[in-house]
């Protein structure tokens, strides 16, 4: 069979693209979820009453001609439905495409699915694609991302807000142009699959939990339960992405096989009998992911208590119960408790003598310990601050008083047993991250130096032994040395076999460990010559037991430091790129990537003002978290997607604003004009919105920010937003502007602010006294009238230009 993702295998990359697409649409999710406007939220007051009768839900469309009527017959609704049309309907536009690209993504795992059983792709289907390394890969994460899709759906951006910006869009858009795109709408079904669940991410911390939720949410999908159930079975028994090999030690395996846990979590929702009643499938689940921990990262963060996620389902709880003991959570926290108080020390003292310790003869010698350092401390990390974080909220909804105090009661022992003091996690992190960072770096330059570094041991190792064959034949005479023909020939044999040693550079291996190609030949060749240099080795070491070489101290430094450069070129031949790769796994901080910010910026900041020091151990921790970024866009780059810049744009946005709050710019005179203008701008811009029917949204002003916000306030009175309105209020009040200049004290930018809001409200005043000319005038019919009785009477213009009455 062909490698399943090569370029010219079509099952593969069909497969490949859809899972490429569907970590594109949860990024598109997230980053929407900023831009939703505050008018669809319904939240304040003010809006409920501008905008309240506008927005309806799903509910519409039972009475969406009675409902359009009454808007067209209201001119004061007509004008502000203009207004919510104008200024929103490209962003609207642009969440359609959203939810358009949720269902889009399970018709085409559906389609691709249906061809597989159809005979489509030939001598394929599903059982062989699950046969396959990488197929069973890409399947396995194909549902998985289609179920955090959903939820992600649900997390980012609620129900009622999906329900209104849809019927928004329908009616300001779609229902305009539905004659001509009717034969290709899918609006019905994308609209039958977000609709709202009754689930509210925003009061999740006391809201209750809706019947069958999340499996009603998942059903919605259409995913066939026989291949859901295939894709369990495979994340239940198979060690999916070869993580063992990483985390050799069983009390490891749970932290080694953490993400296919999360990926197994999300998918038990597509077949919730599993869930419910199989407590046999359950309890092996539960006794292979679960067995000491009950708190998961499921995608880039977002964070799950299975106390309060499988509360519901009898099965899954009852599976549970061994690892929710007491006795059992405070075993486990004390070991981590020990854990940690034995690495903080052990890491500061690699680090603070790292030129020794982590020297290059170091790394050699103990690179497997290094990498055991950095296992178990990420292990203690990832433990502590996934189980001691507190949670916000549950993350579908609360199942009731008696789950919350229970989660809570578990996080309260845990904290206790482990005398938790979150200092010591956070130095944890800086000395793991700054360990990962230089071990990464030193072992890398190894890597890359390797033929060099070689073929220097080589020629250091036979000059010596050349030289000890000169001094035994007498050519090069050493005191109390006397020469030896014997000896004189073996120095000469072994320094000939020393030059003849070969060290083929090391080529990558295809696939996954597939023998038969280059790289195998090589690994094959590199092995041939460890052996050969093993063997010269011991015959080094037993020619040091001659009586003669034994008295001379000459003689004996020679070939101890000949014995010490064919031990390092041993070492350096078992130089691996696989060990990069599992200091990378190992180093995964991606479950981090949201409560981080929760966790420890209090620390860094505070840090940082005490000792500006901290900023070089605080990149290594950001560039430990930047890792996370791998996750989403790997098969985003593996199949040569477009989204692939847009995608990394949007998560390394993210990461740029969380370090931006640790870094301090001292340019103090240029940071506050800068800011000032910007802010003063930005409420001049939202000033001049309420004279203007197509606003300026947050996001689309070139004043606000996502990284520095400026701060949005409730108005302190009917007339004006912000503070810029309040003052042109007041000087229009106070002052004559014809007598009065005020640039002294607001400046340039204020005094510029200024002209540019009293122009909008001078457009303002003259639209509305036209508006007041066109309604009392023109429209009226006994005026117009009147006006033309009055044009009846006026004669004609005389030769002179003059307008005369015919009665004068």
């Amino acid at each position: 069979m062909s490698d399943f993702l090569e370029p010219g295998n079509v099952c593969g990359q069909n497969l490949l693209r859809i899972v490429s697409q569907g970590n594109a649409v949860i990024a598109e999710l997230h980053r929407l979820a900023d831009l939703v406007p505050a008018v669809f939220r319904l939240e304040r007051k003010e809006d409920q009453l501008a905008y309240g009768e506008l927005l309806p839900d799903f509910g519409y469309f039972k009475l969406s001609d009675a409902f359009d009527r009454k808007v067209e017959a209201d001119e004061r609704l007509l004008a502000k439905d203009e207004e919510l049309r104008e200024t929103y309907i490209e962003l609207l536009a642009k969440f359609y495409l959203a939810f358009e690209s949720v269902h889009r993504y399970a018709v085409d795992l559906e389609r691709y699915l249906a061809e597989l059983e159809e005979g489509v792709y030939i001598q394929q289907s599903v059982d062989s694609v699950l046969l396959d390394d990488d197929g069973k890969q890409l399947l396995c994460e194909a549902l998985h991302l289609l179920g955090v899709i959903l939820l992600t759906l649900e997390l980012a951006i609620e129900g009622p807000v999906r329900e209104r910006m849809l019927v928004a869009y329908y009616r300001h858009y779609y229902s305009a142009v539905r004659s001509a795109a009717a034969a290709d709408s899918n609006i019905d079904d994308v609209c039958n699959l977000v609709r709202s669940t009754g689930f509210l991410s925003s009061s999740s911390a006391t809201a209750k939990r809706p019947p069958n939720y999340p499996e009603e949410l998942f059903r919605r999908a259409k995913v066939r339960p026989a291949f859901a159930r295939l894709v369990i079975g495979r994340l239940r028994s198979d060690d999916l992405y070869n993580m063992i090999a990483s985390y050799p030690r069983p009390e490891h395996r749970s932290t080694g096989l953490a993400h296919q846990a999360a990926m197994l979590f999300v998918c038990l929702y597509f077949a919730p009998d599993i869930l419910h009643g199989e407590f046999a499938v359950m309890r092996e689940i539960v006794d292979k992911f679960f067995a000491d921990n009950f708190v998961l990262s499921v995608y880039m963060g977002t964070i799950v208590n299975l106390v309060e996620q499988w509360e519901p389902y009898r099965a899954a709880k009852a599976a549970l119960a061994n690892t929710l003991e007491l006795k059992n959570v405070r075993s486990v926290a004390a070991s981590h408790r020990a854990a940690l108080q034995e690495l903080n020390p052990k890491l500061a003292g690699l680090l603070k003598e790292g030129q020794v310790q982590l020297g290059e003869e170091a790394i050699l010698s103990r690179a497997a310990d290094h990498l055991n350092t950095s296992r178990r401390a990420n292990v203690t990390l990832r433990w502590m601050m996934l189980h001691t974080v507190p949670l916000p909220g549950a993350f579908f909804g609360a199942e009731g008083a008696a789950c919350v105090k229970r989660a809570r009661s578990l996080r309260e022992a845990i904290v206790a047993e482990l005398k938790f003091n979150p200092l010591e996690l956070f130095r944890l992190l800086l000395n793991t991250s700054e360990f990962e960072l230089r071990l990464r770096e030193r072992y890398r330059g190894l890597l890359s130096d390797r033929q060099a570094k070689l073929a220097e041991y080589r020629r250091e190792a036979h000059e010596r032994i050349a030289e000890l064959a000169e001094v035994f034949g007498g050519s090069r005479p050493l005191n109390r040395l006397e020469p030896s023909e014997e000896l004189q020939r073996w120095f000469t044999a072994f320094a000939g076999q020393i030059a003849e040693l070969q060290f083929p550079a090391e080529e990558a291996e295809e696939g996954g460990g597939g023998g038969g190609g280059g790289g195998g030949g090589s690994k094959s060749q590199q092995q041939r010559t460890s052996r050969r240099i093993i063997a010269l080795i011991k015959a080094l070491e037993e020619v040091q037991e001659f009586q003669q070489l034994e008295a001379n101290m000459h003689v004996k430094q020679f070939l101890a430091e000949t014995h010490s450069l064919l031990h390092l070129m041993v070492k350096t031949l078992s130089i691996r790129e696989e060990v990069l790769v599992t200091a990378q796994l190992i180093a995964d901080l991606s479950y981090a990537w949201r409560i981080i910010d929760h966790c420890f910026t209090q620390f860094m900041q505070d840090g940082i003002k005490g000792d500006p020091g901290l900023v070089a151990q605080l990149r290594a921790a950001f560039l430990k978290l930047a890792s996370a970024l791998d996750l989403p866009l790997l098969r985003i780059s593996q199949a040569a997607s477009p989204e692939l810049v847009a995608v990394s744009r949007y998560y390394s946005s993210e990461l740029v604003a969380y370090v931006r709050k640790d870094y301090v710019c001292i340019n103090g005179l240029k940071m506050w004009q800068e800011e000032l203008s910007r802010i003063v701008n930005y409420n001049v811009e939202q000033e001049c919105n309420a004279f203007m029917r197509q606003k300026v949204l947050d996001y689309q002003s070139l004043y606000q920010s996502r990284a520095i916000p400026i701060p949005v306030y409730l108005p302190l009175d009917p007339y004006s937003l912000t503070f810029v309105g309040r003052l042109v209020r007041q000087i229009t009040r106070l002052s004559d502007p014809k007598a009065t200049l005020s640039a002294s004290a607001l400046g340039v930018t204020g005094t510029n602010g200024i002209d540019r809001l009293l122009s909008f409200q001078i457009v303002a005043e003259l639209n509305k006294a036209l508006g007041e000319i066109d309604g009392h005038f023109t429209r009226n019919k006994s005026i117009t009238d009147c006006f033309a009785q009055i044009s009846g009477c006026l004669s004609s213009e005389t030769p002179n230009g003059i307008i005369t009455c015919k009665f004068c």
